[in-house]
């Protein structure tokens, strides 16, 4: 099944951003960047700590969010279904998805992860991040960061990679199964 991590969308601007000299926290710089080509999906600098925070703070500006929404629901949207991946996915982008799951983990065992990806990182200075984050994505006004109602939650902070995608599968059979029975 085909599959979107939407942040990466988000970091994708933040890093044109970044590396025309503008500022993230622009958003007519942040909006002018929407238009990056695909081909930048597949950089791994969109996985680094800096794009991370550049693409937090262009996700808040309103026409970054409107000019994005669009590639998402019509990923979301395609014949034979699709994983998404992202923070307001299940609120905003798939809000009548067949299946939702709300994965998390706490800033600490997070922090621990990213650090042992990036082994030279500084812990305390990835858990701030993360914690200031997590914090300016809940609070702000478009499509904050929160779980739909309708979601499972499902924390992985005490599991293995392995043990997440077993639950995380056994929980999404679990409600397309439910849902098929409700028809």
């Amino acid at each position: 099944m085909p599959l979107l991590d939407t942040g990466l969308l988000y970091r994708a601007v933040g890093l044109t951003v970044l590396r025309s000299g503008d500022d993230p926290s622009s958003e007519a710089d942040a909006a002018a960047a929407c238009a990056f080509d695909d081909s930048l999906l597949d950089d791994p600098e969109l996985r680094t700590e800096t794009a991370g925070q550049a693409a937090s703070k262009v996700s808040a500006h309103p026409t970054v969010r409107a000019a994005l929404i669009k590639r998402q629901k019509d990923f979301a949207a395609q014949p034979g279904g699709a994983i998404l991946d992202g923070r307001d996915i299940g609120t905003v982008i798939a809000p009548r998805a067949d299946a939702k799951l709300y994965i998390t983990a706490s800033a600490e065992i997070r922090a621990a992860r990213r650090q042992a990806e990036e082994p030279m990182s500084n812990y305390h200075v990835i858990l701030a991040d993360i914690k200031e984050r997590d914090a300016r994505d809940a609070g702000r006004d478009a499509a904050p960061l929160r779980q739909a109602d309708d979601a499972i939650l499902l924390d992985t902070s005490d599991l293995s990679i392995e043990q997440a995608v077993q639950q995380a599968i056994a929980l999404v059979e679990a409600q397309l199964s439910s849902s098929q029975k409700g028809t």
